[in-house]
């Protein structure tokens, strides 16, 4: 998916936004106006702080217009992901924004098909589901396998459950963009 430097921009400057409304009090622009924001598509706003997770909550399949979904992501991500205290006032300037903005899902029949750091990943049984974004496995150096056993783990299987009949995946791709990138 091609979205432009300015879309990017403005996505980043929303969330930026949004979050000096929610712990500031500045006042609340809606930057996200154009017909653009009305499509929907599954997403993830990541946070890092000094270079490490401090939260991700996404939407794998657009549910939602892109408009109030990078919102209620972004507000996900801060707030609410269970791994992190809420964000704060004081780490405002210390968190730096990223957007994975994804393509649509596409069952595969192996999961030979995948391509570490190309595809993004969905991974379910019965009873357990967990998803990598494609940027996982760049960021940790892993190979085919080693994201595969991790995403099991993720899901609360056993290791090499991946290799199992019963196994479904679903592949995507996604456009990543982030305040760090010179945009």
């Amino acid at each position: 998916m091609n979205i432009s430097k300015d879309k990017k921009i403005e996505i980043l400057n929303a969330i930026r936004n949004y979050f000096e409304y929610k712990l500031l009090g500045n006042s609340k622009e809606n930057l996200l106006t154009d017909k653009f924001y009305d499509n929907k598509y599954g997403l993830f706003v990541t946070l890092h702080k000094f270079g490490d997770l401090r939260g991700c909550i996404g939407l794998i399949e657009g549910v939602k217009p892109l408009r109030d979904g990078i919102i209620e992501m972004a507000d996900s991500s801060a707030f609410h992901d269970t791994r992190f205290y809420p964000l704060t006032k004081d780490e405002l300037n210390e968190i730096e924004i990223e957007v994975s903005i994804l393509s649509p899902l596409e069952e595969i029949d192996s999961w030979k098909k995948i391509n570490p750091g190309e595809h993004g990943v969905v991974m379910s049984d019965n009873f357990h589901q967990a998803v990598f974004l494609p940027q996982v496995a760049t960021e940790q150096n892993w190979d085919l396998e080693t994201m595969l056993k991790n995403l099991a783990m993720k899901a609360g299987m056993n290791s090499n459950s991946y290799k199992n009949d019963n196994m479904r995946y679903l592949i995507f791709t996604a456009t990543i963009f982030s305040e760090k990138d010179k945009l």
